[in-house]
């Protein structure tokens, strides 16, 4: 039996899920982002007692299919934009009707409506923290972050970024290491050097 769970984007979230499930003595044979596969079918009093225990946890047992349709386009884009080594090279919108194997107008008409924003704009506020990410890592320069999440160009990206953060990618970074002090600096009077 497949449940889908609202608000399961990580790893960390995978194993909560998995310790309500050994608590609760349902075996799972998947435990995704955003899906669980169970063995056995559940009966409503444990359905309520998994939506309680996931609720305390932070996350939610869904019950709408529209609801969960639209988890499984957050699913898609989360996996494509954070765990992807690279971002396909066709549109989104193609990745994704293919992926989910529903219209995308319909997925984005629905999307739009239940999240009050558009996949594109959900797309880019991932990208953006990616992009962030990366840049906090520093082990790409921005133009090899831009290949890697497929932008057409550096100036597009960083058109986007500052767009949805209000700073170029290289004033981010230059914050970045302001933000931190080294350690054996901390206390000093001049620590903002």
């Amino acid at each position: 039996m497949k449940l889908y769970i609202k608000y399961m984007v990580s790893t960390r979230c995978k194993m909560m899920v998995k310790e309500v499930l050994k608590k609760l003595k349902l075996h799972f044979i998947v435990v995704d982002l955003g899906v669980v596969e169970i063995m056995e079918d559940i009966s409503d009093i444990q359905r309520e007692r998994l939506k309680k225990e996931l609720l305390a946890a932070g996350l939610e047992l869904m019950d709408d299919k529209k609801a969960m349709l639209i988890e499984k386009v957050k699913k898609v884009i989360i996996e494509m934009v954070h765990y992807a080594d690279e971002l396909p090279k066709t549109n989104f919108s193609d990745f994704i009707s293919t992926k989910l194997d529903h219209d995308y107008t319909y997925l984005a008409n629905l999307f739009s409506e239940v999240q009050g924003m558009t996949i594109e704009q959900f797309i880019i506020s991932h990208k953006t923290e990616r992009i962030k990410e990366l840049i906090i890592y520093g082990e790409m320069n921005i133009t090899e972050i831009a290949n890697k999440m497929n932008y057409s160009s550096v100036a597009h990206l960083s058109s986007q970024f500052k767009k949805v953060t209000g700073l170029s990618p290289s004033h981010f970074k230059q914050l970045k290491e302001k933000r931190r002090i080294p350690i054996e600096n901390i206390g000093d009077f001049n620590e903002s050097n």
